[in-house]
């Protein structure tokens, strides 16, 4: 084999393990290209979150066996998820379904692992097998030369912000997430480990790290349940934090998904502390009714949400709080979305993420009754996108006259990027030449409907 195209779908943990599988590739000498120019390998990195991704899913497989590639790989977390989701009988369709093996299926595919001749001769040793969707098993026996594995990354390919993943897994079980069953092991790359990737990736030019996981609250612990942990509050992030920040040429690091009870002091004096550590936090809110937060199974309560965002603002300066809603959850009365606007308009987010609730099989939700129609959850989701578009402008007005610093992301008309806040500037095509990934320090003068328009100072 000699090129190979990927397809990604899903959160920044699967983008990165996308990055992962490219570096992989083109270490054994393959070339990356569309995939209209017939590449001799497909990989497709899955994701089932919804029954909307899992469907996308399974159309690029099925547009990529109509191009006749010599392999197609679906990997990601489609092939673990509950059911039979995923059909593929094609000899060339390699179904990975344990991502400890998915290195070795690559290996296998483009012919880096040679078993040896005399390989009973030398005691007994671990096998490692993947089954395929085909039955085809993948397995290797005292290699002397080992199957390739996925490695830390040493860039982000298309993108200025890299995206690191330092945690996986999640056995939380919220009544409508499907990951604890698709990414059940809850674990967390060493803190060296964390640093040496991230200062590979600021060497090969990204000024901007964002550090993901599954549950990037639970880093260091071996469970997302609290009243697992040996301490009530976990310190092994903030300490993580506090040891990034201090890497030379890292001009920016946040953070993703958080739940609220992972905001502590600690952290936040750990953000005060560094200004490369960007006044940011992304709280996943869902709801804000006690009553549908307890069939969601979230660990916390409205009030407990706004506690902490009153925490964030002692310790930072006008930080930006975004946050993820589900509407109509099922039982969702009109009271409940009243309270969720409600604590929505007082949190005054930067922005939301608004998901329409859709069942999904083999999570709790899907069984529950009390649907709420179509139409309603319609409503909902527009009003909530309505307020969202409000506070979004009001956000961005509090900084109108100010200087910020913006990572310019695109240069296509209007140099554009985000400030430190995540919210969007845009510069005029006449402020001189501003490249892609440059740092510019704007002068904010102008809240246009998505975005400030400003000049560089």
């Amino acid at each position: 084999m000699r090129t190979f195209a990927i397809f990604t779908l899903g959160c920044k943990v699967n983008q990165y393990e996308t990055q992962q599988i490219r570096e992989l590739l083109e270490r054994h000498d393959l070339t990356e290209v569309d995939v209209t120019e017939l590449p001799d390998l497909v990989v497709i990195n899955t994701c089932c979150v919804t029954h909307t991704a899992s469907a996308k899913s399974r159309h690029l497989l099925s547009q990529a066996r109509r191009r006749g590639p010599a392999a197609i790989v679906v990997c990601g977390c489609l092939p673990v998820a509950p059911g039979d989701e995923l059909t593929a009988t094609d000899k060339n369709i390699h179904v990975v379904k344990d991502r400890s093996c998915l290195g070795p299926t690559l290996g296998r595919l483009i012919g880096t692992s040679r078993a040896t001749p005399d390989a009973e001769n030398l005691g007994p040793s671990k096998d490692t097998t993947s089954r395929t969707e085909n039955d085809l098993k993948v397995k290797y026996k005292n290699d002397l030369c080992a199957p390739p594995e996925l490695l830390p990354i040493g860039r982000f390919r298309g993108q200025t912000r890299a995206f690191l993943k330092v945690q996986d897994g999640c056995d939380g079980f919220c009544s409508y997430c499907i990951i604890p069953r698709t990414r059940p092991k809850v674990h967390s790359n060493p803190p060296d480990n964390v640093l040496a990737e991230a200062a590979a990736l600021v060497t090969a030019g990204h000024k901007e790290i964002v550090v993901t996981g599954v549950h990037v609250g639970a880093y260091g612990q071996s469970t997302v349940r609290r009243r697992h942990w040996p301490a009530p509050e976990n310190q092994h992030l903030a300490m993580l934090l506090e040891r990034l920040a201090h890497i030379p040429g890292l001009a920016r690091i946040r953070l993703s998904s958080l739940d609220p009870a992972d905001v502590t002091a600690r952290l936040l004096a750990v953000f005060a502390e560094h200004d490369n550590i960007m006044p940011h936090l992304h709280l996943s809110l869902q709801s804000g009714s006690d009553r549908v937060l307890r069939r969601m199974c979230r660990p916390y309560t409205a009030d407990e949400f706004a506690a902490k965002v009153e925490l964030a603002r002692q310790f930072l300066d006008r930080p930006a709080i975004t946050t993820d809603i589900i509407v109509g959850f099922p039982g969702e009365k009109d009271d409940d979305f009243r309270r969720t606007l409600e604590l929505a308009e007082w949190a005054g987010f930067a922005k939301m993420h608004v998901f329409a609730f859709s069942p999904r099989k083999g999570t709790a939700a899907a069984r529950m009754p009390e649907k709420v129609p179509s139409e309603v959850k319609k409503e909902r989701s527009q009003a909530l996108r309505d307020l969202d578009h409000t506070l979004q402008s009001q956000f961005r007005r509090r900084f109108l006259g100010q200087t910020a610093q913006v990572l310019i992301e695109s240069t296509n008309g209007r140099p554009s990027g985000r400030a430190e806040r995540y919210f969007t500037v845009r510069l005029p095509n006449s402020a001189g030449r501003a490249d892609k990934n440059d740092l510019v320090n704007v002068r904010l003068l102008e809240n246009a409907a998505d975005a400030l328009l400003g000049v560089p100072t």
